[in-house]
């Protein structure tokens, strides 16, 4: 599973948290029930926020059907969502992953070099593709944004080859950013269609490019160290863009994404805000925190053992690459992320592990409340079952 919103039982009210991992596990189950086992290597965190807002803008909750017990539950059962946002997310996943797909093998990035694994890899992404499509037919979905996103985004890249950063032949971050912006523009657009609140669609398209901004420029700070020592491109690098510029642009990314999500005119905002405001809050703070870190051994400015080092001074392993990050990746996958390796950002990196709850006291007979209730917002316990 990847994406930027990947939200915890330590910093999620216990309410909040069950329906987001509702909507996780619909998502999973959605793709596994509609095209196999295999597909559900594509079950996206940030795809599954489609299914939220639907049931945020809903006259009635999603309906929900039991699941048996999973690995990532902790082999316990579950209410999981099942409803048309869960499948336009599964479209949205499909689609999502293979262009991911076909850009790594188009770059040639680590195992996609090797001709016999570009040539099942692109089957593979067709295939999903083929899916996305299909799905987002029946749902009345015109999934050209998304289809088309990997290929404006591959002659994007490809334009600065002859030309240095920040000269007028290049295309500047924001025309870099464009493609991702449209694609998730679309996808939240849709979901007003999907509950029958097409007044929201205009606000829905403003919330997802600035998601969509966010999405890509986290990724390409998370990813700047390694692109830089393997010669692959990054955006920021193509531009000449810094990392305090880099941050100025997600702050203001964030701060549009948040005025979107307030323009909004949704039933039940509860989880929709935790998601889209806090957690990619916290997903760039995350991602400027370890910036640098990844083949450097340390964060910036700081030596193993001092304030802002890794937790408990060891550096940040570096994933080897090859088969034996193939077979760490294979089993991660099987045991739904219970098993990661040392070189996982998510292993040791993740904010939930560097939660204080101690300040919480606005539901006092709740045990497992954090951020959500000492946010900027205050108190987002309404509906959360902490009462």
């Amino acid at each position: 599973m990847f994406g930027i919103v990947r939200p915890c039982r330590h910093v999620m009210c216990k309410g909040l948290y069950a329906d987001w991992m509702g909507h996780l596990c619909g998502l999973c189950l959605a793709l596994r029930d509609e095209h196999g086992h295999l597909s559900r290597l594509v079950t996206n965190y940030d795809g599954l926020l489609v299914s939220v807002l639907t049931e945020a803008q809903s006259p009635a909750s999603a309906p929900r059907r039991r699941a048996g017990a999973c690995a990532l539950r902790g082999f316990k059962g579950a209410d999981v969502v099942e409803a048309e946002g869960v499948r336009l997310a599964a479209s949205v996943s499909l689609l999502l992953a293979a262009g991911k797909v076909r850009d790594h093998v188009a770059d040639g990035d680590g195992v996609y070099a090797r001709r016999p694994v570009a040539a099942g890899a692109t089957r593979l992404a067709g295939r999903w593709s083929s899916a996305g499509t299909a799905m987002a037919g029946t749902l009345g979905f015109d999934p050209t944004p998304l289809t088309a996103a990997a290929d404006r985004q591959a002659l994007l890249e490809r334009s600065p080859a002859q030309a240095p950063p920040r000269s007028a032949a290049a295309p500047g971050l924001r025309e870099l950013t464009g493609p991702t912006e449209d694609a998730v523009a679309a996808a939240f657009a849709h979901t007003a269609v999907l509950a029958g609140k097409p007044h929201n669609r205009e606000v829905l398209e403003a919330a997802g490019r600035g998601f969509g901004r966010l999405a890509h420029l986290i990724d390409a700070v998370e990813d700047l160290a390694d692109d830089r020592a393997s010669g692959a491109y990054n955006p920021l690098a193509a531009t000449g863009t810094g990392l305090d510029e880099a941050r100025r642009h997600c702050d203001a990314a964030h701060a549009e994404l948040r005025a979107a999500v307030d323009g909004l005119d949704l039933l039940r905002p509860g989880l929709t805000r935790a998601l889209l405001v806090r957690e990619t809050g916290s997903a760039v703070s995350r991602a400027f925190a370890t910036a640098g870190t990844h083949g450097t051994g340390h964060q910036p400015g700081h030596a193993p053992g001092d304030p802002g080092a890794p937790p408990g001074g060891r550096p940040p392993k570096r994933d080897p690459g090859g088969l034996l990050s193939l077979a760490c990746a294979a089993l991660t996958c099987c045991t739904c992320g219970l098993y990661r390796p040392d070189w996982d950002e998510d292993r040791e990196g993740s904010f939930c592990q560097r939660c204080d709850c101690s300040g919480c006291d606005c539901c006092g007979n709740c045990g497992n409340c954090c951020s959500c209730c000492q946010g900027e917002d205050g108190c987002a316990c309404d509906g959360c079952g902490c009462d």
